[in-house]
């Protein structure tokens, strides 16, 4: 098997901005559209299409990994709320049962999405799309952000949001879905924080909700791809899933520290700006 260098390094290059695109709410989608209308890896269409949704396999690990503690439901060790005094019960935790309950309660609208996905990419990833959903969701930020400012949040913590309450954030995810650019995490943040979610609560949420949405979303992929890869695109999606990986870990933990003293404004000033120079380059093209 010889391996191509150049394409090992477009595949690093990938993995590095799906790392930081995943969690900051700027649409990691959106990023790598526009990424590989300038740095295009020499693979099949049908290889791109499903690199571009399984390399964040290697981002969504990172959550896991990260926040192992809050979302493995079984053990006795800080078992704060256990099924029962002892026996089994004693080592299922119910709270952490009930919040993926909610979080599948969020995933059912994202099925739709998942139903229709090839037809929404044939019509909506695109440039123009991109730099439309960067803007308007950019704008989206800075007022819901001004709308908050001064208010105390209604919902600090992920016990405190309801299963109605986690459909409705589910709902933005599925706009997410559907129009690239947009950015997953970007929509729901921007959703919970409309219903009065706290900003550490919403973005926790917003990644655990990734889970099961990209294992979905992955696996969809690759069924159609037909798991089927040569030597060369397995080395390329497994180094772009294992950078993504690294680099989620840092920018996960660097987003959880910055959301406590600051707002999400500058991602929607980045949106906005980033958009504009978007529609510009290649309206000039």
């Amino acid at each position: 098997m010889d391996l191509n260098v150049i394409e090992i390094l477009k595949s690093i290059l990938f993995g590095i901005v799906e790392g930081i695109t995943e969690w900051l709410p700027i649409s990691s989608t959106g990023h790598l559209i526009l990424l590989n209308e300038v740095v295009t890896l020499n693979a099949s269409e049908s290889f791109w299409s499903m690199f571009e949704v399984v390399i964040q396999l290697g981002a969504i690990l990172a959550v896991v990994v990260l926040f192992w503690n809050q979302i493995f439901p079984f053990g006795k060790r800080d078992n704060k709320h256990p099924l029962a005094g002892r026996g089994i019960g004693a080592y299922i935790k119910t709270d952490i049962f009930v919040l993926w309950f909610k979080i599948i309660a969020a995933c059912i609208p994202a099925v739709i999405a998942m139903i229709f996905n090839d037809e929404f990419e044939e019509m909506f990833y695109n440039y123009q799309t991109v730099s439309v959903a960067l803007i308007v969701f950019g704008i989206a930020f800075i007022w819901v952000e001004s709308r908050n400012k001064g208010k105390a949040p209604k919902v600090k913590s992920l016990s405190e949001i309801s299963y109605q309450l986690a459909f409705l954030i589910g709902v933005f995810q599925l706009i997410a879905a559907v129009f690239p650019g947009t950015s997953r995490s970007g929509a729901t943040i921007v959703g919970a924080l409309l219903f009065g979610v706290s900003r550490t609560a919403a973005a926790e949420f917003t990644f655990f909700l990734a889970i099961p949405a990209m294992v979905g979303a992955s696996l969809l992929k690759l069924l159609k791809f037909g798991f089927v890869f040569t030597g060369e695109e397995l080395v390329i999606l497994l180094v772009g899933m294992v950078t993504a990986f690294v680099v989620s870990v840092v920018v996960i933990r660097f987003l959880m520290g910055y959301i406590k003293k600051h707002d999400f404004k500058v991602f929607g000033w980045y949106r906005i700006a980033l958009g504009i120079a978007v529609l510009a380059v290649f309206t000039l093209i």
